[in-house]
């Protein structure tokens, strides 16, 4: 063979095959860019100097991991399009005389134009979008705009070793699939007969299984802790559930329609639902795949703008005073001394407070039993969903700060709940039973208490003493792990937020210096941290999001375009037999139809399933607006439904182009 024959011949292959590989190719240099650019902004000193930006940063590097990850699975399976689609060509060569060396020789040239494309195209277009996303994370967390242009050599050197990695991991799974076969298989590709599937009753029964547990797990989880081990198993069943269900499932439901006469016997449904039958083993998990791909874009992107949007909503929650401070002193009076400093300090600054409060208050950890609690050290997974915080408070604070007359008797308590409702009319702990006079429907706020993971018991207590006797019988079980009766004294101020921050400063170096044991907190100076994790989020939700849809829609792309060379043929023996083309886009129409909207009609339900787990989740963030969270997700799904209306428009007309060609 002459010299830059294979060279000439890899570039004509793909020329000829544009259909595919320009998708393939743009699809490389999307996702090329996209890993630039998180990985940029990870390394980018701008994004540190912004507010709250080292977390930022932190999220940013791990999204970078997740495109990596997403780029090496996604590469290849969509390049598994490709080599199916030019089977038979392969096949062609080897007749002719073509050795299989020399394809995998082919083969690898093709792999190297394709790389070099992607690799300069997605690099020149990443570094050209890198500064707009940095000036949109600006402008989400309100930061000054450093100017200038600023190019990582660690993020392009990430991204060339990483994709040429790819790159050579694809070639040799192509070569894999063209030395095992011989010359007659690879010729026959595409075109041997399927047969009937068999109605897989097991495996419909058990896909069904699997979501509904994944459901079940979802809908009936109470505690937010729990809700992190369930998640990640309700989503394993879930995925499980609906490839099979798509498998199996959807065969099922063809040959339902088939059963139906009125439906079956129509020119448009007849050739559409009998062409499916017979190829639904390979498209059912392109459906599946995009089930999975349209849910995990709609919870992420509903979630993240959720918490972008609702903001306030869990500053607010996370810390409920401008200020508290927490002293950890283990005699009273010290810790009196300390807020006594706190106070001068307030007036040496001219701070003006508005309202305070202060309080003596109890917490630990306990696990519920019906309607005892018991406390002890080690815990297994299994009893997450029972630990609960406990948290002490004497009657004579609670009636201070709420303004209230309440009385309690020895072995009375009030008790207030603020996340997994206690049912029970007494509660058991140390052996002791305390009866409970009244629920409440309001607590003393507390910013501690809102971070935990656990839900927490609200517990007012008749006397500081009963507090006292409780915290002894934790030491004895506890050692030196108790957590001690502390104090906290809270304010708020009618100063602004960079007074805020500057009295912050001082508060701290208060405390540090005159050596109380004790921390504050501020929420204006917490805001800033919260802006770069939530605005962080928030970035990654939607740039994640867009490379899920971009990854839908090329899956959408291939299967249509896979189906259309599959029915080519079909479609030419009906006009040839009578069938008119407008009997034939008719029927086009019912199979895209069919079956298209199916994995969107599964995504939404999937939706709605998760819905009570990730609004549980999402407490662990703080975050407790389920109206909020509930209009995100409705406002997304719709905006996704256009989307996929769109695409179906699309990918519906390219498909009738390939089959009446």
């Amino acid at each position: 063979m002459t010299k830059g024959f294979f060279l000439r011949l890899a570039a004509d292959n793909i020329k000829k095959n544009k259909k595919t590989y320009i998708p393939y190719i743009l699809t490389c240099i999307l996702t090329i860019s996209m890993y630039y650019i998180v990985k940029s902004l990870s390394l980018n000193p701008g994004v540190e100097k912004m507010i709250g930006g080292t977390t930022l940063m932190q999220l940013m590097f791990l999204g970078s991991w997740i495109v990596a990850l997403f780029a090496f699975i996604f590469l290849f399976y969509t390049n598994s399009f490709l080599v199916k689609r030019r089977r038979k060509e392969f096949g062609v060569f080897n007749i002719l005389g073509m050795e299989k060396r020399h394809l995998s020789i082919v083969l690898g040239w093709e792999t190297l134009y394709v790389a070099l494309i992607s690799l300069s195209a997605g690099l020149i277009f990443g570094i050209a979008l890198d500064k707009a996303m940095f000036l949109l994370i600006g402008k989400l967390l309100n930061a000054e705009i450093v100017l200038g242009f600023f190019i990582a050599p660690k993020a392009l050197a990430a991204a060339v070793q990483l994709f040429a990695v790819i790159f050579v991991l694809i070639w040799l799974n192509a070569i894999c699939q063209i030395h095992v076969s011989n010359p007659i298989e690879l010729l026959q590709a595409g075109t041997a007969g399927e047969k009937e599937p068999k109605t897989k009753w097991l495996m419909a029964v058990i896909g069904t299984g699997c979501i509904a547990a994944g459901y079940y797990m979802a809908i009936t989880v109470k505690d937010p802790l729990a809700s992190i081990l369930v998640f990640f198993m309700a989503v394993v069943l879930v995925i499980i559930g609906t490839y099979m269900l798509f498998t199996a499932g959807s065969i099922v439901f063809l040959k339902m329609l088939r059963k139906n006469k009125r439906y079956y016997y129509k020119t448009k449904h007849f050739t559409s639902v009998s062409g499916m039958i017979y190829r639904m083993k390979q498209n059912a998990v392109g459906l599946a795949n995009i089930c999975v791909l349209s849910t995990m874009v709609l919870v992420m992107v509903s979630s993240t703008s959720s918490m972008m949007v609702g903001m306030e909503d869990i500053l607010v929650t996370r810390y409920p005073e401008d200020f508290t401070v927490y002293s950890n002193e283990t005699e009273l009076e010290k810790g009196e001394e300390m807020f006594d400093r706190v106070r001068n300090l307030q007036k040496e600054q001219g701070l003006q407070v508005a309202e305070e409060k202060q309080y003596t208050f109890l917490s630990f950890m306990a696990f519920q039993n019906g309607n005892t609690f018991q406390v002890e050290k080690g815990a297994s997974i299994s009893e997450f969903n029972a630990m609960n915080a406990l948290f002490f408070i004497p009657l004579s604070d609670y009636n201070k700060i709420m303004g209230e007359n309440k009385t309690l008797n020895e072995g009375e308590i009030l008790l207030y709940s603020n996340r997994q409702q206690y049912n029970e009319s007494v509660l058991n702990l140390f052996g002791k039973e305390y009866r409970i006079v009244e629920k409440l429907d309001d607590f003393i706020s507390n910013g501690s208490m809102a971070a935990n993971m656990e839900s927490t018991q609200f517990i007012v207590v008749p006397k500081l003493e009963e507090m006292n006797e409780i915290y002894a019988r934790e030491q004895e079980v506890y050692g030196e792990m108790t957590s001690p009766i502390r104090q906290v004294y809270s304010f708020d101020t009618e100063a602004e937020a960079d007074e805020q921050r500057q009295f912050f400063d001082k508060l701290r170096s208060l405390i540090r210096e005159e050596g109380f044991s004790g921390y504050s907190e501020s929420r204006a100076a917490a805001e800033t941290d919260f802006i770069g994790l939530y605005g962080g989020f928030f970035f990654i939700g939607i740039f994640l999001g867009i490379l899920f849809v971009m990854a839908t829609v090329l899956i959408i792309y291939y299967k249509q375009i896979s189906e259309g060379y599959d029915d080519k043929d079909r479609f030419a023996i009906m006009l040839k037999v009578g069938m008119s083309q407008s009997e034939v886009k008719s029927s086009i129409h019912s199979q895209v139809l069919t079956v298209f909207f199916l994995p969107l009609l599964a995504a939404g339900v999937h939706v709605i399933a998760a819905f009570p787990l990730m609004s549980r989740l999402l407490v662990l963030l703080n975050f407790s607006n389920t109206n909020l969270y509930m209009a995100c997700t409705g406002i997304c799904f719709l905006v996704f439904t256009g989307m996929y209306v769109l695409i179906y428009m699309l990918t519906a007309r390219t498909y009738y182009r390939i089959v009446s060609s």
